[in-house]
């Protein structure tokens, strides 16, 4: 499997060779530092876990400055699982040059967080009917099925009013348009969640 971290930038578009407008996405990304390898006889199962970007070293705990010795002050780490003839040791960069124009990609960032929501914005809802005797009720709930056989109850997984956003959203099937290589630009067709400045997982 093939991965590579980046972080949000903004939305642009592509022209394409017959003339055609591409919406893209563009992430910055930065050689990933393998920090530990993972394997079956000692762990129970084979992974790779790498750092991404940097932060200030005093901001880091000291179990992870002993975790990371000299590779780096990491601001990110993720774990991915490996194939059992993969080979990778600790150090190892992984950059852009695993995708290619072209490649299909699956991607995984949190969404945008927009705080505690009524049910109009955080589910659809229609709201209630401005008529026979009715005022101010364009955006509530109706009824929380309280006479149900749940025993006056509400039931569970009632959608309501509640906080929205900041979750972990994965988007398959997108594909990469554009890739920069001197600047560590990768352009992926359509819209991808979360704000700018997001951590952006990308896999192959």
């Amino acid at each position: 499997m093939k991965f590579i971290l980046g972080i949000k930038q903004n939305m642009t578009q592509l022209f394409t060779d017959n003339g055609n407008v591409v919406p893209v996405t563009v992430l910055s990304t930065g050689p990933a530092t393998v920090t530990q390898v993972k394997t079956t006889d000692k762990d129970g199962y084979k992974a790779v876990q790498v750092g991404f970007g940097e932060k200030s070293k005093k901001n880091l705990k000291k179990a992870q400055a002993g975790h990371f010795k000299e590779l780096g002050n990491f601001a990110h780490v993720k774990e991915y699982r490996l194939e059992e003839d993969a080979k990778v040791a600790v150090g190892d960069k992984i950059d852009i040059d695993s995708f290619k124009t072209g490649d299909k990609v699956v991607v995984s960032a949190i969404s945008k967080g927009k705080g505690f929501q009524g049910v109009v914005k955080r589910h659809g809802f229609h709201g209630g009917p401005r008529s026979h005797g009715q005022k101010h009720s364009e955006r509530e709930p109706g009824s929380i099925s309280g006479g149900t056989r749940n025993g006056g109850r509400v039931p569970a997984g009632m959608r309501m009013a509640g906080r929205m956003g900041s979750d972990k959203i994965t988007v398959k099937n997108l594909k990469v348009a554009h890739i920069n290589k001197e600047a560590g630009l990768i352009m992926i067709e359509g819209a991808i969640p979360g704000r700018r400045g997001t951590l952006v997982e990308i896999r192959g």
